[in-house]
């Protein structure tokens, strides 16, 4: 079961523009966030909800979409995201490095995700965005750090997963008929033995 949610729960980057989000379901999705695990039990996430149209459409331009896809500008009216999570770092409560706020930042995100998939919600990760940002949700900067922009909705695209071939590439990809295909690394090539070599 955990892993047909697994499975399930893949990055989106075209959606259902006009079936918009309830903060509701939001939060019920924060709530699945706040219950992870926490280097030190600092807890030092803190989460803002976006689903007002207007605001979404002044965020859009400042994301990065797929820098696999290099022709791709990201998605068109129609297809873009009708919530967001913004992901913010409050210094206040980071007891240790900031690296351990980004291990932090993955378990989060990921229960986030694994819950949306659940309701046949999906998301994108976006690491990429412009500094601009922080003065649109009028963040204040000497606390609070942007750390991650999650893009949610209901899924206007088909994703595969597929094993990756013996050269090893990654790059996740799009068909004619603009399935997006992931590669996944065999199992048998990320499991090492103790003691072993790693070669390539």
């Amino acid at each position: 079961m955990i892993r047909e949610l697994i499975v399930k729960t893949r990055t989106i980057r075209r959606f259902k523009e006009d079936e918009g989000l309830d903060e509701t379901v939001l939060r019920e999705l924060i709530d699945l966030a706040r219950l992870g695990g926490s280097a030190r039990n600092s807890q030092p996430l803190r989460y803002m909800m976006v689903t007002d149209r207007q605001l979404g459409a002044r965020i859009f331009p400042h994301l990065g979409w797929a820098g696999y896809l290099v022709d791709w500008p990201g998605p068109a009216e129609g297809e873009r995201p009708p919530a967001y999570v913004i992901c913010l770092l409050d210094r206040h409560c980071c007891q240790g490095p900031e690296s351990e706020a980004l291990v932090d930042l993955g378990i989060a995100t990921q229960n986030l995700l694994l819950g949306a998939a659940a309701r046949d919600i999906y998301g994108c990760r976006i690491g990429s965005f412009a500094p601009d940002i922080s003065g649109l949700l009028q963040i204040d900067g000497s606390r609070y750090k942007l750390l991650l922009v999650i893009a949610l909705g209901r899924a206007a695209e088909e994703v595969v997963l597929e094993e990756a071939g013996p050269d090893g590439d990654i790059r996740y990809w799009r068909d004619r008929q603009q399935v997006h295909h992931v590669p996944k690394r065999p199992l048998a090539d990320i499991i090492i033995a103790p003691g072993s070599r790693l070669s390539g």
